[in-house]
């Protein structure tokens, strides 16, 4: 037994001889050593531009208070310095929950927290019959109201500002503070920051918008810090390198161009002890903020069409006999080049008694609606592509009675008991509903007998649909922005109701499907693809200037439709006829216009489909029946350089006078952007003879010295 103790003791003394004398001071490095740990720090995103270099979207610097977390910190250690930190900063506790509140009220009474477990609890706890993490919650469900009322004001700020420091990762900086902070509560941290482990002051930033709410629904928003990312796509970032805590865009331009706003992250490197006290940093990356955006938008244009849209929008509800009307929209395109002009919408709301017109420009490629008879292009050009009718040939209009009908007819407006012969641009500048019928008909092989039956092939509205699709109804028109809606195709599947096909009283369709429609008239039969960003620049720092084109946005053909250039000509004639005709359906308001505006005009009925239907329906009332009124058109009608759609959704009931508000919309718009256009040329102008004098002067100053030299 002595020699075995012997032994033993001999390999122990001999084994702590080798660990401090011979491997002693490679464990002592080993104590001191230090840890090296990346991070990244965030940097502002790319600023949005409109097509004339004004700015629409900025960064605002602002002071911000933030937390880095070490490695291993306590919770009484942080608790300390955020007890410290409410001392000397306001922080708002509206974040704050009630869970929040009783993980805070058990850290701050643990003997109490104690007490809300009994005795046999306990004991059952030490048995493991009970885990930890259930004991934990008997607590949470313990605690009373009562016990969080014992909570004061400055204690519920400690919270919040506790809750900030155990939000993120360890050494990673958490916004403590960036709103509102004063330049006193900024200095006061500053100097106490030798008393405040892991707390610094910086320079934050901000999103501004320098239009307010215009064009905002487009725009999109982006997450706020304490949002970082979002739920649903957090694997996709972090496997991009990207923090939990980042902002990223959530929606629209900000979410569709996140990888060109987001910027270049500075990587720090920072220095620890075995602690994870930082000890030292170094700037690895200097970091970037992401590139411009320059929208194809001219936001003169915008502002000056929603004023169009709020002074119409207005009247039309002051006067009455509009109940329902709620919302306009107008799409303004480059015929061309698919480039977006404009994309305004407005939505009439009563809050608490007061009127307010709220941005709804999304609505333009998120609703969808049906349009009547500015459709009619695209039906006599589906006419014409399909052989069913050729340019020029002459149709007749009468009242058209079919078996099974119960008597009632189909007519135009204009027509409603004779038979006259009518040309296809007579029917397009008149719109005759019987024109387009017919052409259906003989597009499904269909001939028309007086009060007989209407032996249309079943495959005539599938047809058309697929030719209307070469224009861009019904079918995603590819603009560059998501959750674009393509409209509703009818449910019913009747043949005869392609006759209402051809009218647009059947399918729904957008405004900007409208305005890419007539597009393709417009400029002789090439669907462009619309897009609404058209340069992304590289940043720079002077401020109102851009950076080198990284990457221009082209104009992009998605398809030309199968007619030919006669055959379109044909089409623009008649839509030359609606506006500048006596006989025209517009020409009231667009006859005389200097710029010679071509288009079609639109009415549909239906019942009401809008957002108080399901008033009538709980109140077991009918729903009435309501008229969209729509517009498209085009500008100067031989070179065209704009395109534009007018949709006013239920802008009249029966009963109540028809509505020309989209006329009137579609009239000022037009003049609005010939107006601007000519004052920017007058202005160009101005620019010229004004260099041409400086540099007469400057030649003359030369001319001078060299004289007297």
């Amino acid at each position: 037994m002595f020699f075995v103790v012997f032994l033993l003791f001999s390999i122990l003394i001999f084994r702590l001889g080798i660990v401090q004398i011979v491997q002693g001071e490679d464990y002592q490095r080993k104590i001191e050593r230090t840890e090296d740990v990346t991070v990244n720090a965030s940097v502002p995103r790319g600023k949005i531009f409109d097509r004339n270099v004004q700015v629409v979207v900025d960064n605002v610097p602002q002071n911000a208070i933030t937390y880095t977390r070490k490695k291993g910190a306590s919770q009484e250690e942080m608790l300390k310095t955020a007890e410290k930190l409410a001392k000397l900063i306001d922080k708002e506790t509206d974040q704050v929950t009630e869970r929040d509140k009783k993980d805070f009220w058990i850290l701050k009474n643990e003997e109490k927290a104690k007490e809300k477990i009994t005795d046999k609890e306990w004991q059952k706890a030490q048995e493991n019959e009970i885990s930890s993490k259930e004991l934990y919650q008997m607590q949470i469900d313990r605690i009373t109201e009562k016990d969080l009322k014992t909570l004061t004001e400055e204690d519920l700020e400690v919270l919040a500002i506790y809750r900030e420091f155990t939000s993120g990762y360890a050494m990673t900086p958490q916004v403590v503070k960036n709103k509102n902070v004063t330049e006193e509560e900024y200095a006061i941290v500053s100097e106490n920051l030798a008393s405040l482990p892991g707390v610094n002051t910086t320079t934050d930033w901000d999103r501004s918008y320098a239009y307010d709410n215009t064009l905002k629904t487009v725009l999109g928003n982006i997450s706020s810090s304490r949002e970082g990312l979002p739920k649903e796509m957090v694997d996709f970032y972090l496997s991009r390198d990207y923090s939990r805590n980042d902002r990223v865009g959530k929606s629209y331009i900000e979410y569709q161009y996140e990888e060109v706003l987001r910027g270049q992250k500075t990587k720090v490197k920072n220095l620890t002890d075995k602690s994870g006290n930082v000890l030292d940093s170094q700037v690895v990356r200097e970091g970037q903020r992401g590139n411009d955006l320059v929208l194809t938008i001219d936001m003169d244009l915008q502002l000056a069409v929603e004023k169009i849209i709020e002074e119409e929008l207005g009247k039309a509800k002051s006067r009455g006999g509009h109940p329902l009307l709620d919302r306009i929209f107008v799409t303004m395109m480059d015929p061309n080049t698919g480039e977006i002009l404009a994309l305004a919408g407005k939505q009439y709301e009563v809050k608490n008694g007061k009127a307010e017109m709220n941005d709804f420009a999304l609505g333009n490629l998120t609703t969808s609606y049906t349009m009547g008879s500015v459709v009619k292009g695209a039906t006599v050009l589906t006419g014409y592509m399909t052989g069913a009718i050729h340019p020029g040939e002459s149709l007749v209009d009468q009242p058209l009675k079919f078996a099974g009908s119960g008597g009632k007819s189909k007519s135009s407006w204009f027509n409603r008991g004779g038979a006259m012969s009518i040309s296809d641009t007579y029917a397009l500048m008149r719109s005759s509903n019987v024109y387009m019928m017919k052409t259906a008909m003989r597009i499904g092989g269909a001939k028309y007998r007086p009060n007989g039956p209407l032996k249309i092939s079943p495959d005539t509205l599938p047809t058309m649909r697929r030719y209307f699709g070469q224009f861009g109804l019904g079918v995603r028109t590819g603009i560059d922005l998501p959750n674009e809606q393509i409209g509703f195709q009818g449910e019913l599947t009747q043949p005869g109701l392609a006759l209402d096909f051809s009218i647009g009283q059947f399918d729904t369709y957008t405004p900007l499907q409208l305005a890419q429609y007539v597009s393709t008239i417009a400029n002789g039969g090439y669907r462009m693809e619309p897009h609404i960003v058209k340069e992304i620049r590289q940043p720079i720092a002077e401020n109102g200037k851009l950076g080198p084109v990284v990457e221009e946005i082209k104009p992009e053909v998605l398809n030309r439709i199968d007619a030919t250039p006669a055959q379109v000509k044909r089409v623009q004639q008649g839509f030359r006829m609606v506006m500048q005709s006596s006989q025209g359906t517009a020409q009231k308001y667009f006859r005389g216009a200097p710029y010679n505006p071509a288009g079609k005009t639109g009415t549909a009925e239906g019942l009401y489909d809008g957002p108080q239907r399901e008033k009538y329906i709980e109140r077991g009332q009918e729903v009435p029946m309501t008229w969209n009124v729509t517009l498209v058109g085009y500008a100067p009608h031989d070179n065209p350089e704009v395109a534009f759609s007018v949709v006013v959704p239920w802008a009249y009931q029966r009963g109540a006078n028809s509505a020309s508000i989209n006329n009137i919309v579609g009239r000022k718009a037009l003049d609005k952007y010939f107006e601007l256009k000519a004052e920017r040329a007058q202005e160009e102008k101005s620019d010229v003879v004004i260099e041409k004098d400086i540099r007469a002067k400057d030649e003359a100053d030369n001319k001078e010295d060299t004289d007297n030299q």
